[in-house]
Order: C-alpha cells, then structure tokens, then sequence
C-alpha cells in the first residue's frame, strides 16, 4: 500500500503523466489493470485560469478511475496557485506539478525542467500552491540538468520542507529527453533524503522491474509510463509479483479485450468521427510483437467508423488464431 497524505492506495503502482496519451480512456485502462492511481496528462495553469474549453476537457473524468491525480505545469506562482484551485474544486484527488518535462515549448515558457534550473522560483511556487489547496500534493521531477542529480536532491528537500506531500522522480537528466537510461541510483539516493513518500520512474518496462527498483532503492511506490502505451496489463502482472503469486499469463484474448475496451471508451470520449482518426494510430500500441501486426497496422489507418474497427480487430486476432491452428500441420 502507498499513502500520500490522507490518500491510502490500494497498492504501490501508478500510471504516469504522458503528455497527449493518458487521456480518460487509457487512465481507464490502467485503472482496469491494477493501477492503484492515475494521472492526467500534464495541463497547462494559464489555459486553466482563462477556462479555456480544450484545457479544462482534459480534466473530464469518471468515478471508476478514482482516485485520479491531475498534472499541471506552469511558472508563474500566483497562477499555478489560482490553476491548483480549480484542479480542486473539479474533483482531483491530488495535484501534481510537472517539473519534468524539457519539451521546448515547456521549457521557453520557464516550466517543467526549467524550474529546476531555478530553485527560488521552484520553491515560491511551491509554497504558493500548498497554501491554496488542501488536497494531497505531489510533484513530479528529473534528475535536473547534469547527471549528478544535485538538482532534484535539493528540489526534494524544498518541496518536502514547503509541505508537498510525496515526491516522483524519473532520473534522466533534462537533456536526455528519453534516450539512454535511467539512474535508479538517484532514486535511492533521494529517498534516503526525504521523509515524503519517493515514488520511482523511468525504464520500468517489464512486471519483474518493478520488484527491481523497490528493492533496489528503496522506494516506496513505482510509477509505470510508455510501457503502459502497449503493454497495460503490466501493473496485474506486477501485482502477483508483489503479492508472491505466479504471475498471469496474457492470452489472445486479453489482448483483444485491451483493443474492445479502448475502442469503446474513446468513441464514448471524443465522438465516432475524432475518436476513428486517434484509433488509426493509437490501437497499433497493443499488437506489438503479434504476428501480422504490421499489416493490421496499416489497415487501421483507414478506418472509418467504430464498426469497421471492431471488424478489423476481430478479423486480426483469427488471423493469429488460424496460424497457431495451421502451425503444427505446417511442420509434419
């Protein structure tokens, strides 16, 4: 179990921010799957202040993914504060700062990963946010901008100090973006650091790295990104692990419900017209590795209404299903 102030989670898994992607149906998914808490993808304070209509459909949500933690990202202190408020007042369960990204859009703006780089700005923020709300409130972090993570040592002790309640850190430098790979290291060095819950990120792409990074640092809770994008049942398989159980086996027919489920839920989201063009790229995710996958690939990308999605996943999976049939006739 992971506590973050008030909030009991039922287990130590998150599904991580993932800007444009973890929308309500994939928090939905990960939910599904054992997920103990989702979080929204990351949303700007200025767009929220102005009550811009895109920006505040991103907070749309369902009670089933309970309990949900809303991401926002911003530099301004008084603004991110007012954003935090409202982020409240529309149901998070917890509001987290962005303090990660180094897209250059986010960074010419003086947010994400630029915070770091400016720890007096880092902290006003900080205190600012934490005296409007009185919600459960977290931040999330990279190692900062060199590979000493120095930086996000002393933005955890700020943070901690200006009364935020738990602390997620991906240790990839700013620069790095995605490539090369996570410090795990860092992870236990932070935790060793803080008091507040230290949730780990970064390279968690198998159920048996979970167990890894626990043991290894120490965490307290693991925070699971792109694996999610095709791989959701990640968190129930990393569940038995923790729980000492075997772990589940994925058949062909979880597989499929993966695709049914996420189908279903974006059209009921976006509407059948934009939820086909987002399905044209977004339902490849979770065949990778099938065979014939790359021929269903380039099918969906014409699709033209749910009917005709559903048929071709189905049309799929037989696929799959009569070649495993024909395979042991093919070798005698």
């Amino acid at each position: 179990m992971l506590k973050i102030a008030s909030l009991k989670l039922d287990n130590p898994l998150v599904c991580a921010p993932l800007a444009g992607v973890t929308n309500l149906p994939l928090r939905l998914m990960a939910k599904r799957h054992g997920a103990a808490l989702v979080c929204s993808e990351m949303i700007s304070s200025n767009g929220l202040i102005r009550y811009q209509k895109k920006t505040m459909e991103l907070m749309a949500s369902k009670e089933e993914e309970r309990p949900l933690s809303i991401q926002i990202f911003g530099s301004d202190p008084g603004v991110l504060a007012d954003s935090a408020r409202i982020v409240a007042e529309h149901g998070a369960d917890i509001v987290d700062i962005n303090f990660g990204c180094s897209v250059k859009k986010v960074l010419k703006g003086g947010a994400g990963s630029a915070l770091m780089a400016d720890l007096p700005r880092a902290e006003k923020i900080l205190k600012e946010v934490r005296k409007a709300i009185s919600l459960p409130f977290t931040i999330k972090m990279r190692s900062g901008w060199d590979a000493s993570g120095d930086e996000a040592m002393a933005l955890g002790r700020i943070a901690q100090d200006a009364g935020v309640d738990a602390v997620a850190l991906h240790p990839r430098t700013a620069k790095q973006g995605f490539s090369g790979h996570s410090d795990w290291s860092q992870i236990k060095r932070l935790k060793q650091e803080l008091t507040i819950p230290v949730i780990g990120n970064g390279d968690v792409t198998k159920p048996e790295h979970v167990l890894e990074m626990m043991e290894q640092t120490g965490c307290d809770g693991v925070m699971i990104g792109r694996a999610v994008l095709y791989a959701p049942w990640i968190f129930r398989q990393a569940l038995c692990l923790l729980e000492n159980r075997p772990m589940e086996e994925i058949d062909l027919d979880d597989r499929k419900k993966v695709l049914f489920d996420y189908l279903d839920d974006t059209m009921d989201y976006l509407g059948e017209e934009h939820g086909c063009r987002v399905m044209r790229s977004r339902l490849a995710w979770f065949v990778k590795g099938l065979p014939n996958a790359a021929k269903f690939r380039g099918e969906i990308t014409r699709i033209a209404s749910k009917e005709q999605a559903r048929d071709l996943i189905e049309e799929f999976f037989r696929s799959i299903e009569k070649r495993r049939e024909e395979a042991p006739a093919a070798s005698d």
